[in-house]
Order: C-alpha cells, then structure tokens, then sequence
C-alpha cells in the first residue's frame, strides 16, 4: 500500500483517491498497485457495488511519474507495462471489471488519466477540466486500450488529432464528444459523482454486472493492451524517447530532425 492512495469503504462504495496533490497526482508503481490491489479486491466482496475513482487537489491525474518511468527505461524490460508490471496490473483490472467504474475528473487528466476514463462507466467532469493524450510527443504509442476506445467513442480524427497533435480537451468538449457523462462546476463535481455512485448502489448488483458484461469485450481490450504495452516498452527503447525525455527533464522543446523514425 502507498499514503498516495486512499480507500474507503460505505453504503457499498469503495472510493480510490489519488493522493499526491503536490505532484497533481502524478502515477508512481506503487500507486499503481495499490490500485490494483483495490480493484481486485472489489470485484470479490459482495459488499461493494460500485468503484469510485478520484483524485484529491487541483487536478485528477497528470499521469505517469516520469521519474518512475526513466527508472524503468533504465532497467531490465525497458519499462514494459504488461502484467509483471503494477501499471498492468492495473489497465486489467480496469479491462476485466464487472462492477461499475464512476470517475470524478477536475483539474488534468493527462495520458493514463483520461484512457483511464475510456473504461468507466460513468465519468463526471469539471467544466475547465483538461483532458489529453500526449504520447506521441513523447515519441510512445496510446495505451490502456485506447488505440481501440478512443476512436470507437470520439472517432477517428478527434482521437487522431489528441494521439498525434497532443490537443486537450476540455471538460465541456469532453462531455460533448461522449468522453464524460457531464461537466458541471467543480464545486458540485464530487457530489454529482457521489450521487450516482449511490444510486447504482442501490440498484440490483447482478442485473448491473451482467448489464456491463455485456456491453464490454473484455478479453479484446486486454489482449489490445498487450499490443499496445510490447509497442510501448519498444518505443521506450528509441533514440526518439530519449531525446523527448531528455527535453523533458531540460525544459525545452525536442529536437527529432536528426533522427529516423
């Protein structure tokens, strides 16, 4: 377990908080695995009927620790994101759920922070939330399956232009397109969560499991997010990666002219 990541249990509600507000939430591997160990949990406790996940502080998940991820791409796996990793862990829990998945997203959403969304059921927004997939700038592919569920909800040129282009979106345009069931201010975003939370909380559990089952291709995404993670770790690998990272960490643009894609 991990003090970024905090559980609690009610009404048969399990709420997972990402709590690392002076990082804007930023993904550690143990947060990671807290998470799944979380979820996995859930899915066998007849008491919980439904999973909410939030961030605490001005933002709900800028994704990845990078620091985290340089770390990996140092090591043995070049930060492959498969099973034997929490990050996949993680995406499968979120592949094979049964119980109801709501998110309640304020602030940015970035990479995994919004193909997490792509998974659950219900997601509620802040209207100056921002959303995106940033991957491709720094030189990586999509995953959590979102190769396969981000177009399959906003199309393909929309979810081409956040992969490609790295363009956010904001929590109005989100709840437009279909990413989000609303944005809403961001003083009644929790409690809007909550609220349908508790109302699916009191709706009877089978029929809602076997109602998400079937709406969902469960093995498909999670063989995707195998794709995706091999690519990934791959992509981590490139002189390409180095250098975005190597940007990154220097504050300044990248510079891929000199080198072969």
């Amino acid at each position: 377990m991990t003090d970024h990541v905090t559980i609690s249990q009610a009404g048969g509600i399990m709420t997972l908080s990402l709590n690392r507000p002076d990082k804007k939430n930023a993904l550690s591997d143990a947060m990671y695995g807290a998470l799944a160990d979380a979820m996995t949990r859930a899915e066998s406790d007849p008491s919980i009927k439904v999973m909410l996940i939030r961030g605490e502080g001005d933002s709900f998940t800028v994704g990845n620790d990078l620091a985290d991820f340089a770390k990996a791409n140092q090591s043995e796996g070049g930060g492959s994101i498969g099973d034997d990793r929490n990050v996949g862990r993680f995406l499968k829990c979120l592949a094979r759920a049964t119980k109801p998945l709501v998110a309640a997203v304020q602030g940015h959403a970035v990479g995994v922070g919004t193909t997490m969304l792509l998974h659950c059921d219900l997601v509620y927004v802040a209207q100056d939330a921002k959303l995106s997939v940033p991957f491709v700038n720094l030189a990586l592919v999509p995953e959590a399956a979102s190769s396969i569920t981000l177009p399959s909800r906003i199309g393909h040129a929309r979810a081409f232009a956040m992969f490609a282009l790295g363009e956010t979106v904001s929590g109005k345009t989100a709840a437009d397109w279909g990413i989000a069931n609303a944005a809403v201010p961001a003083e009644e975003l929790h409690g809007k969560a909550m609220l349908a939370c508790e109302t699916l909380a009191t709706r009877p559990a089978g029929a809602v499991t076997t109602t998400k089952v079937l709406m969902r291709e469960a093995e498909r995404l999670a063989a995707r997010m195998d794709e995706e993670g091999g690519l990934f770790a791959k992509r981590l690998k490139t002189a390409e990666a180095a250098e975005a990272f190597q940007a990154f960490a220097e504050r300044r643009a990248p510079d891929f002219s000199r080198i072969e894609g």
